[in-house]
C-alpha cells in the first residue's frame, strides 16, 4: 500500500496532463472512473474491467483532477475574450479646420464678452444707457480706451445713418465697426524680391518667441521655401539649444556660438545663406523688457550688422506679442515699434486668454500689420491673421 501511493503520487500533484507519464498498462484505466487525465482518453474504453482495490484508490483523485481541468479551462479562454479590444478602440478625430480652430482658441474671450452681450442684444430700444452698458463691455474685453471709444462713435454712426431701433441690430453694426477697425492690420508677409529674405524677430522673455520661430520655420517650408536660423539669443540660458531642437524637428540648419555676441551670430547667418541660397533667414534676439535700456541698445546692434552683411535687411522686423499680457502688449509694442522701426506683429496664446480684444487697441494706437496669430500649441497652430475670421470667432 505505501509503494503504492508513491506511485500515485506525481499525478495528483501535476496539474497539466501533458507532464505526466503515461500510466501502466491495462490494469489502471476504466472507462467511468478515470484515475488521472490520461485514463479518461478515449482510447482506453474497451479495456478489460478494473481491478477492485484500484477502483477504491482511484476514487478520491477524481475530483481534484476536474477541480483543475475546470480552473484551467478559464484561463485558456481569457485571452479570447480580451482580442476584440483593440478593436473598439475609437479612431483619430477628423482634424479641425483653421477657422474652427480659431474659435475654439477665441472661447475663453468669446465666452467673457459674448456673457456680456447676450443682454445688450437681446432686444429692447437702442438708448444712451444701453451705450453705456457696451463701453463697459468692450473695455472689459481689453480693447482698451482709444479703441473703445472709437467703436462707440462708429456704432452710433451707423445707427443713425441706417435708421437702428432695436438693440438686436447693434450686434451687426459692431462687427461691422470692429472688422473697420482691425482690417488694416491684415497684411500677409510677402517675401518676394529679397534672397535671402532676411526676418528678424524680437521679444520679451515668455511671450514665445522662439516657439513661434519653429512654427514660422515649418510655414515657409510649406511654402517650398529653404529656411535658415540664427540663435542670436545668447542671453537667455538654453536659449541656443532650443532654437537648435526646433531645427532638427524641421530639418532646418542651425547657426550658432558657443561664445559670441548675437549681432556676430546673425552676420555669419546672413553669410551662410547667401553663400548656401537659402531662401529666408530667421534670426533669433535676446528676450528683453522695453524698459531693460542696455538690451534694447544690443538688439539695435543686431539690426545694424545685418545691413552691413545685406544693405537691403533686414526685411522685417516682427515681434511677439503674448495676448495673455492684454494692454502691457501694447507697451511692448510701443517700445519696440521707437526702438527697431517694426513691419510685423505675430501674437501668440489666444487660446489661453480673454484678453484677446488686444488686437483693437494695438489696430487703433499702431496699426503695425498682424502677420501671425497662433492658437495652439501644435506646429500648424500658427497661420496668417484674417480679421473677418477673428471677428466671426470672436461673436459666433
Amino acid at each position: 500500500m505505501f509503494s503504492f501511493f508513491r506511485k500515485k503520487k506525481p499525478a495528483e500533484a501535476t496539474p497539466e496532463p501533458q507532464a505526466q507519464p503515461v500510466p501502466a498498462p491495462v490494469e489502471a484505466p476504466v472507462a467511468p472512473q478515470p484515475a488521472s487525465v490520461e485514463a479518461a482518453a478515449p482510447q482506453f474504453v474497451d479495456s478489460p474491467a478494473p481491478v477492485a482495490p484500484a477502483q477504491e484508490l482511484a476514487a478520491p483523485a477524481v475530483a481534484p483532477v476536474a477541480e483543475s481541468v475546470a480552473s484551467i479551462e478559464p484561463a485558456a479562454s481569457a485571452p479570447v475574450v480580451a482580442q476584440p479590444a483593440p478593436v473598439a478602440q475609437p479612431q483619430d478625430k477628423p482634424r479641425l479646420s483653421w477657422a474652427e480652430r480659431l474659435k475654439a482658441g477665441l472661447a475663453k474671450t468669446r465666452d467673457k464678452l459674448g456673457k456680456n452681450l447676450a443682454g445688450l442684444f437681446g432686444g429692447g430700444k437702442i438708448d444712451e444707457e444701453l451705450y453705456e452698458e457696451l463701453e463697459t463691455v468692450l473695455l472689459t474685453a481689453d480693447m482698451g480706451v482709444n479703441a473703445t471709444t472709437h467703436l462707440l462713435d462708429d456704432v452710433r454712426e451707423r445707427v443713425s445713418l441706417k435708421g437702428l431701433k432695436d438693440s438686436l441690430e447693434l450686434k451687426g453694426a459692431l462687427k461691422d465697426s470692429l472688422n473697420m477697425l482691425i482690417g488694416p492690420l491684415e497684411v500677409p508677409l510677402s517675401l518676394e524680391g529679397h534672397k535671402p529674405f532676411i526676418l528678424m524677430v524680437a521679444g520679451v522673455n515668455g511671450a514665445g518667441k522662439t516657439t513661434s520661430i519653429g512654427k514660422l520655420a515649418k510655414y515657409f517650408q510649406s511654402q517650398g521655401k529653404s529656411v535658415l536660423l540664427a540663435a542670436g539669443d545668447t542671453f537667455r540660458a538654453a536659449a541656443r539649444e532650443q532654437l537648435v531642437v526646433w531645427g532638427e524637428r524641421n530639418g532646418v540648419q542651425v547657426i550658432a556660438q558657443e561664445s559670441g555676441d548675437a549681432a556676430a551670430v546673425a552676420f555669419d547667418a546672413v553669410n551662410a545663406a547667401k553663400a548656401r541660397g537659402v531662401d529666408v533667414v530667421i534670426v533669433d534676439t535676446a528676450g528683453r523688457l522695453p524698459t531693460q535700456l542696455h538690451l534694447m541698445e544690443e538688439i539695435k546692434k543686431v539690426k545694424r550688422v545685418v545691413q552691413k552683411a545685406d544693405p537691403t535687411g533686414p526685411h522685417e522686423i516682427m515681434l511677439v506679442l503674448d495676448a495673455n499680457t492684454g494692454q502691457n502688449a501694447l507697451s511692448q509694442v510701443k517700445a519696440f515699434d521707437d526702438a527697431l522701426d517694426l513691419t510685423g506683429l505675430v501674437l501668440t496664446k489666444l487660446d489661453g486668454t480673454a484678453k484677446g480684444g488686444v488686437i483693437a487697441a494695438i489696430a487703433r494706437e499702431r496699426s503695425i500689420p498682424l502677420r501671425f496669430v497662433g492658437v495652439g500649441e501644435s506646429i500648424d497652430d500658427l497661420r496668417p491673421f484674417v480679421a473677418r475670421d477673428y471677428v466671426d470667432a470672436l461673436f459666433d
